[in-house]
């Protein structure tokens, strides 16, 4: 190895390694700022040129996941998804049947909208609705992390992971969702029942619950435009327009307004997100070019990853110690070479997000979820949400991966 390769290998696992633990001993640089310093990092030795950096930067993923977010931040920012919840769950007149709801409209938002972002909408709400009726929040506010890790399965524009694989294998929507999305229906009726079982306490202490939830202030205006603009997103994504082409041009219109200040929206976008991406993208690049030999590559077929089975449990292994889009990413090189490679992109697609609900720690969308039970003095520990989990994860991982091995 030479003496650049030895240096790029040293980035890449102290950046993989930060990115996994979120912060470096000592320095207050955050999983974007890590990124960042590990992509300059190769950049610095020599792994790369500046242009080499900059085409390595996936600038469909950034785009599209821009995009989503301003979509996103519009549909919040308007009301829109406060109001929905609202509705949802006042319908909802049994703890039972409050779980379904909670479930149901997560898992289904997230499958179109990014999931954590929906984590943030939706786990307000909950935490509001189970203090006003006097019910225990923790098996919703599970279901809520867990819905949304599994609901966004279903499509590219799901979660982060889904839009680097759309953007990295060329999938196309109709055929992704057409693959997963029975994958996540069966998620969202495992986190019901899983849940109802576990916590079964909460849920055999029945009694009629009339929730009156304040929908706050909504602009009906931008709300039917945000609604307008998602329908046609959907149909502009299953009809095969690129999707960060449609959603660069549907976040862009939705900023045409007078109602609301741009500012409103652009405090909403995680620009830390995207600048962890950029970051990630360089490093990987940088340890591709000066570590992997045709001869590794070749390996994967070695290592069994052809076998669907055995790549399902070595992404979720991978996406629990370095978290999912770092996964992802370290897949990258080794996928194009598999004897199937858009099965093989599936498979990691499915892998990865399912792998989220195995721990508390396992996916941001879960983070969010334990962040805003804190504040609201309910905290979430990570033993009670394990308790759900962790057979969530194994029903989850074994139908998925079996529906893509014999049936998807």
């Amino acid at each position: 190895m030479t003496l650049t390769g030895a240096a790029a290998l040293l980035i890449l696992i102290l950046t993989y390694a930060g990115v996994a633990i979120g912060r470096i001993p000592g320095l207050r640089l955050d999983r974007a700022g890590i990124a960042l310093l590990g992509g300059a990092a190769m950049i610095a030795i020599g792994a790369l040129s500046m242009e080499d950096a900059y085409r390595a930067i996936n600038f469909d993923t950034i785009t599209l996941l821009l995009g989503m977010m301003i979509v996103v931040a519009h549909l919040k920012v308007s009301g829109a998804f406060r109001g929905l919840g609202a509705i949802a769950i006042e319908h909802a007149h049994a703890p039972f049947m409050l779980l379904v709801m909670v479930t149901l409209l997560t898992g289904v938002l997230s499958a179109f909208l990014v999931n954590d972002a929906i984590c943030l909408v939706m786990a307000p709400i909950v935490v509001h609705v189970t203090r006003i009726i006097n019910r225990n929040p923790i098996p919703y506010l599970i279901a809520t992390a867990t819905a949304s890790n599994c609901g966004s399965v279903a499509t590219i524009t799901g979660n982060p992971q889904n839009m680097v694989i759309g953007a990295l294998s060329g999938i196309s929507y109709p055929a992704f969702s057409a693959a997963l999305a029975p994958v996540a229906l069966f998620g969202l009726v495992a986190v019901i029942v899983i849940v109802r079982i576990v916590y079964r306490a909460e849920f055999t202490r029945n009694g009629e619950l009339t929730p009156h939830i304040s929908r706050g202030r909504m602009h009906r205006g931008q709300v039917l435009k945000a609604v307008v603009v998602c329908i046609g997103l959907a149909i502009a994504f299953f009809a095969g327009v690129p999707v960060a082409k449609a959603a660069l041009i549907g976040g862009a219109i939705l900023l045409l307004t007078r109602a609301i200040k741009p500012s409103r929206i652009y405090r909403e976008i995680d620009g830390p997100l995207l600048f962890m991406f950029a970051g990630l993208f360089v490093v990987v690049a940088g340890a591709e070019k000066t570590l992997l030999t045709p001869e590794m590559i070749a390996s994967a077929k070695n290592i069994g990853l052809d076998d669907v089975w055995r790549l399902s449990g070595f992404t979720a292994v991978l996406s629990n110690v370095m978290s999912n889009v770092p996964a992802v990413l370290a897949l990258r090189p080794f996928i194009p070479g598999l004897e199937n490679p858009e099965r093989a992109w599936l498979v990691v697609a499915m892998s990865s997000t399912l792998a989220g609900n195995f721990t508390l720690l396992g996916s941001v969308a879960n983070l969010i979820v334990a962040e805003q039970s804190k504040a609201a003095g309910t905290p979430l520990s990570f033993g009670a949400f394990f308790k759900v989990g962790l057979p969530l994860t194994l029903i989850t991982l074994l139908a998925g991966t079996g529906w893509l091995a014999f049936g998807g």
